[in-house]
């Protein structure tokens, strides 16, 4: 039997890659990945491997209490939108970002920004997550 989808995708991520789904009717992606594409609704789809780089759109400060108390042992943490190589819109944990309003406010003051995946392990579940990538 073959492994879910979800599986799959959260075992990529625990070696640090970040898969989708490529339509073969639209050739469109779909990340994170389903059954079935979000374009056209096909079922007929292959994995692909997105290069994980992308832009920081916009960043701003986490729950408080988290969503989910697995999320504790990171909080404080900064939640941003991320617009990937391939043009997908991900939301994701930045890491790395103090969540203070004067740091928050440069970043929206900077534009977009680099970042990097930056995936962690809490509490045995991988957590897309990216970072900035320094230059």
């Amino acid at each position: 039997m073959t492994d879910s989808i979800i599986k799959q995708y959260y075992d990529a991520l625990g070696e640090g890659k970040l898969l989708g789904k490529k339509c073969k009717k639209c050739n469109e992606i779909t990340f994170p990945p389903t059954t079935a594409c979000q374009q056209c609704g096909s079922p007929d789809q292959d994995w692909f491997e997105l290069s994980g780089k992308g832009q920081l759109l916009f960043v701003s400060h986490s729950m408080a209490p988290p969503p989910n108390p697995r999320f504790n042992e990171i909080a404080p943490y900064a939640y941003g939108h991320v617009k990937l190589a391939e043009n997908l819109f991900v939301q994701a944990v930045i890491t790395g970002v103090e969540v203070d309003p004067d740091t928050l406010r440069a970043y929206f003051e900077r534009g977009p920004v680099p970042v990097v995946p930056d995936i962690k392990n809490i509490q045995g579940l991988n957590i897309l997550a990216f970072k900035v990538e320094e230059k």
